[in-house]
């Protein structure tokens, strides 16, 4: 059972930590503990996050970085994944990035995300190069989660692997008569035109993960 009281900086942790997790989807570091919560150093940190454990406010998983759970009956929606990140993605021109058969692979890299963001999908992520669509809020250096679908909807945002050129690119789909229309979000950039022979869906977009400034 938590304990019934809490330091104020205890409780300034956990609040920090619930807001985190909310805002970006993963949990925070320890230095982002340390830095948003003004605390001197990051010892000073660990020590609180061991005293909140024990008192069964959250878990600490030591094997992965940002292993942070939230408990208190919040467990299941705080649960955290490991996500592979697999290649990088052009938002902007196609660039060549690991074949599609690889993408299901585990990954050495990754990111730990809360559980709720994944839903059971079978998900992966990917680092995104360039800025065609920076009208969609996605800049360069940001990662996306994708669900590993073979097929979108209208106007939804995926990764298109081209089969000729042998790379891909993070776009709107569009289907037109007799090809496909790879819609940037950035009105000083063209769309790609394609044959619907040669797209092939390899995941549609379901969350962003903000690169640090």
């Amino acid at each position: 059972m938590a304990a019934k009281v809490l330091s104020s900086r205890q409780k300034r942790i956990i609040t920090f930590i619930c807001e985190f997790l909310r805002d970006k989807g993963y949990p925070p570091s320890i230095r982002d503990i340390a830095d948003r919560c003004e605390i001197s150093s990051t010892s000073v940190v660990a020590y609180n996050l061991d005293r909140l454990e024990e008192a069964g406010y959250i878990r600490r998983h030591s094997d992965i970085s940002r292993g942070i759970e939230l408990l208190n009956n919040q467990q299941n929606s705080n649960r955290v994944v490991h996500i592979p990140i697999v290649g990088s993605i052009a938002a902007g021109e196609p660039i060549p990035v690991p074949a599609p058969d690889s993408w299901n692979i585990p990954s050495s890299e990754g990111i730990e995300v809360a559980a709720e963001l994944t839903k059971g999908k079978q998900v992966y992520a990917l680092r995104v190069k360039g800025n065609s669509m920076v009208d969609a809020l996605i800049k360069d250096g940001d990662i996306v989660l994708m669900d590993f679908v073979s097929s979108v909807e209208e106007g939804e945002m995926a990764a298109v692997w081209l089969k000729r050129e042998q790379e891909v690119t993070l776009k709107k789909v569009f289907a037109e008569p007799n090809r496909i229309r790879l819609e940037p979000a950035n009105t000083q950039m063209k769309p790609i035109y394609t044959s619907s022979g040669n797209a092939e869906i390899q995941g549609r977009v379901i969350a962003i993960i903000r690169a640090m400034p």
